[in-house]
């Protein structure tokens, strides 16, 4: 089950999410958090469902359905995040995967540093796996310390899983220019770092589909760090075969392996 934004093009948000579960072999179910309106190029608004429609969605399909694995993506509010961390709290053996952030969405139509302290109060200590880019924890730790030019990379993601999150995946670490590097935390430290070549372009939905696919591939019973690199080599592929449908980024190909396989027929 994710709970997410809607995205009339399907590069992030609910329908991106339910590609790359059934790209997983899993069933998708989606309770709406917002509505966005956007393109390839940008995101221009973003209309909140209220935190009541945003309940009743998730309690009803949860009382026909089992879910195997929860992701939560864009909360719209902070109304949002604290029923939704009131549902996920009555599932407490049901992983759940956090990408709450798009750094698209224009910062006028969130709640700012409050809902920030929203997620990171109520749905970080609950989480198995949070991800995050190195520039979006950068931003979440000045909630609880000050700006600072300083490489506290390591410091700040340590934090996070002192707050409660199992597992935090920060992507766009530190490394050589050619390359992209995820590194995975756990309260041991640092459990793996992979690194990937980096692909010509710019992309929409990137760390949408490898939250996703973490969530899906957790579903199907893998172990966090494992789902990982299975999420970065999915991504990756999705990546290679991007597709420029509009005028703005380029957008995963969330089924990429179908294609493969129809051409292999």
């Amino acid at each position: 089950m994710t709970f997410g934004a809607t995205d009339p093009i399907g590069a992030i948000g609910i329908q991106a999410d339910l590609a790359c579960f059934a790209g997983m072999g899993c069933h998708g179910l989606s309770v709406v958090t917002a509505v966005m309106i956007s393109d390839t190029t940008k995101i221009e608004d973003l209309d909140i469902t209220e935190a009541d429609w945003v309940s009743d969605q998730a309690r009803v399909v949860l009382e026909d359905m089992a879910v195997a694995s929860f992701k939560v993506g864009t909360v719209g509010s902070i109304e949002n995040v604290s029923v939704i961390a009131e549902i996920v709290s009555d599932y407490p053996d049901i992983p759940l995967v956090l990408d709450p952030f798009i750094t698209a969405i224009p910062d006028d139509v969130q709640d700012g540093d409050d809902l920030l302290m929203a997620i990171r109060e109520l749905l970080v200590p609950q989480s198995t796996l949070m991800l995050l880019s190195a520039v979006e924890l950068a931003r979440m730790a000045e909630t609880w310390r000050e700006p600072s030019t300083d490489d506290t990379l390591a410091i700040d993601a340590m934090r996070v899983i002192e707050l409660g999150c199992e597992f935090l995946l920060v992507t766009g670490t530190p490394c050589p220019v050619h390359e992209i590097a995820n590194t995975l935390f756990s309260e041991a430290g640092v459990v793996r770092q992979d690194n990937w070549p980096r692909l010509p372009g710019t992309f929409t939905g990137a760390g949408s589909t490898m939250s996703a696919a973490i969530a899906a591939l957790m579903a199907n019973g893998l172990e966090v760090p494992e789902a990982v690199f299975e999420a970065q080599e999915f991504t990756n592929a999705a990546l290679l075969g991007a597709q420029r449908l509009g005028m703005g980024k380029l957008v995963p190909d969330r089924f990429f392996w179908a294609r493969e396989a129809g051409l292999q027929h």
